[in-house]
């Protein structure tokens, strides 16, 4: 058993080493050599298309980063998983959902009708990709599709 003394140290130093450890991990975090945020290459686009994200309530059902509602997919890196899928006809798809007049129903699930401009939409693809873009240590990777792309889809990606 420790004396007071002793606990008292021990209680200390162990107080002193963790405060270190973290010390030096925020610094090592904040350092440019691990900078994972992509924020170089935000454009006018991306933040366009975050607005437009933002508005539209978007996390209300999908989720970027993990984070955002559960009722539809994961859009962190749709763009990639799209384009493997319809072969490099990522953006053209997700352009043709955003913008149908009609709601988009994949597997029994119902999107809002968007009706966005072609302009509105290549702003929101463009934060797609840009979020696409930033380093997550391999979450999201792509690994295979097997959803089905809805006919209004379909039909815009052969006008």
């Amino acid at each position: 058993m420790l004396s007071k003394k002793q606990a008292r140290a021990f209680f200390l130093g162990g107080t002193l080493v963790t405060f270190l450890i973290f010390i030096g991990l925020t610094v090592f975090s904040l350092s440019k050599d691990v900078d994972q945020t992509n924020h170089d290459n935000i454009t006018a686009e991306v933040v366009r298309g975050k607005e437009i994200w933002e508005t539209n309530n978007c996390m209300g059902c999908h989720t970027i980063l993990g984070e955002g509602g559960y009722y539809a997919p994961e859009l962190t890196k749709v763009v990639d998983r799209l384009n493997a899928k319809y072969n490099d006809n990522g953006e053209e798809v997700i352009k043709s959902i955003l913008m149908s007049k009609g709601p988009w129903q994949p597997n029994g699930r119902k999107m809002v009708a968007y009706g966005m401009t072609e302009a509105e939409a290549n702003d929101v693809v463009a934060f797609f990709k840009w979020i696409g873009e930033i380093d997550l240590n391999g979450f999201g990777k792509v690994v295979g599709v097997d959803r089905k792309i809805s006919p209004i889809a379909k039909e815009r990606m052969n006008n």
